[in-house]
């Protein structure tokens, strides 16, 4: 993460800053081996030596998918560029993949480790199979997976939850998948406390009847009151949003353990987006961000409230939601910060079905490092202006509406520094930003 004042630095420095952090991705000289091997998005396709020429802090090349021969699903843009020399490493990780989710068999405990795999309907990045019917299969549901992580004080909590959270969130909907694929399956009913003012009631009549009742006959003494509870129907779409809250808090306690075994620096904040019967769920830990924009006005909003908002706690992070930072402690104390972040997701829902959406109908995905310099407005209206003036049959138009995205946020380099328009300061943090179009939800609905 970093602050706009660290970021006015960095960019004022031009990258000379960059390796002077001391943010690498194992973080302060451990001996502990990695959980992860540091590297970009594996959907990139990038060798090591593309890997090294990306770190380049002063030209910030702009990352984008290889086009001619990688696609995402759902023909997914997306782009994202280091920083300006906060880091050495790019300290963002991003992950996109279409899963399968059956019931689970048998009765041991799953972990997800970096020798397990989930079941997926397609080997990305090459992205066969990607356009496949809910339900095709009769024994579990199919669903699509983006997320965002941006991390702080090393990547190595970033590439962890990169490469596992998907794994967490299928171990949770595999305890729900029976009902939520069977549509004649009634969701389950929890049992409420009676009200307070039932209970007094009953109470009243109890008294009364047993002035007139005699041993066992009702409202006796010796006949227990009767218990009233209230019925609460727990609708699917309330089961898939605890699942992927549970996954966040699971992914979280992995990485509490294995910090243990494995050198896994920092913290981060994560933004997942579910696709899944007809519907999005957009969750979100942290300052990044997820916005809709459509043609209509009435529905161009953030899909997550209160997003971006910087909080200081304790006056030593700038987020209140994440992964990880289970060593972090308050500035010369002893006093741990982990136990006033939390882990638990914000998660919105989006039924796609309500509306008919069009080719330039999109969900933006990013971190901060974007939405600290870009408006939610100014990115609306750079989609709603560029996508129109790309061939419509181009499927890879979303990857250069996500490139002109992040060029817009990082600027260009000049002699006071990463400039936007306007003349005003660009990012200087990492951007990484997903382009979705949101016309294929309605076509596999």
């Amino acid at each position: 993460m970093l602050t706009r004042v660290k970021s006015a630095v960095a960019n004022f420095m031009g990258g000379i800053m960059a390796g002077g952090s001391g943010s690498e991705h194992g973080g302060g000289g451990s001996d502990l081996p990695l959980r992860f091997p540091y590297g970009r998005p594996e959907f990139l396709g990038l060798s090591a030596d593309e890997v090294e020429c990306s770190a380049d802090h002063i030209a910030r090349p702009i990352l984008i998918l290889n086009t001619e021969t990688k696609r995402l699903p759902w023909t997914t843009g997306y782009a994202e560029v280091i920083n300006a020399g906060k880091s050495t490493h790019n300290e963002d990780q991003a992950s996109c993949e279409v899963l399968f989710v059956k019931k689970k068999t048998g009765g041991t405990n799953y972990t997800p480790n970096k020798n397990t795999s989930t079941k997926r309907r397609s080997s990305l990045p090459n992205g066969e199979g990607l356009q496949l019917k809910e339900n095709s299969e009769n024994d579990g549901i199919s669903l699509y997976y983006w997320s965002l992580f941006d991390g702080h004080a090393g990547s190595g909590a970033a590439v962890v939850a990169s490469k596992l959270l998907h794994h967490h969130i299928v171990e949770q909907l595999q305890e729900i998948v029976e009902i939520l694929k069977n549509s004649a399956v009634l969701p389950p009913t929890c049992l409420g406390e009676e009200p307070e003012s039932m209970v007094a009631n009953s109470r009243t009549l109890t008294r009364a009847a047993s002035l007139r009742g005699g041993v066992g006959a009702p409202g006796s003494p010796n006949t227990p009151p009767t218990r009233f509870f209230t019925e609460k129907k727990i609708q699917h779409e309330s089961l898939v949003t605890g699942a992927i809250e549970s996954a966040f808090k699971e992914m979280d306690l992995q990485i509490e353990r294995e910090r243990t075994v494995y050198n896994i620096s920092g913290g981060c904040t994560a933004l997942v987006v579910v696709y899944m019967l007809g519907k999005l769920y957009v969750a979100n830990a942290g300052d990044s961000r997820a916005y809709k924009s459509i043609e209509e006005d009435d529905l161009k909003f953030p899909l997550i409230y209160g997003e971006g908002k910087k909080a200081r706690v304790m006056a030593t992070i700038g987020v209140t939601r994440g992964l990880g930072d289970h060593d972090l402690k308050v500035h010369d104390s002893n006093i741990y910060i982990k136990p006033f972040l939390s882990s638990s997701p914000e998660v919105r829902v989006y039924n796609l079905l309500q509306y008919e959406h069009g080719p330039e109908d999109v969900l933006i995905l990013a971190t901060d490092g974007l939405w600290d310099v870009l408006l939610n407005e100014e990115v609306a209206e750079a989609v709603t202006n560029f996508l129109p003036n790309c061939d419509p049959d181009d499927p890879h138009r979303y990857t250069l509406a996500a490139q002109d995205l992040v060029m817009r946020a990082r600027g260009v380099l000049k002699d006071r520094g990463w400039r936007i328009s306007n003349d005003r300061l660009g990012s200087g943090d990492d951007i990484s930003v997903y382009v979705i179009p949101l016309i294929h939800g309605n076509n596999l609905s």
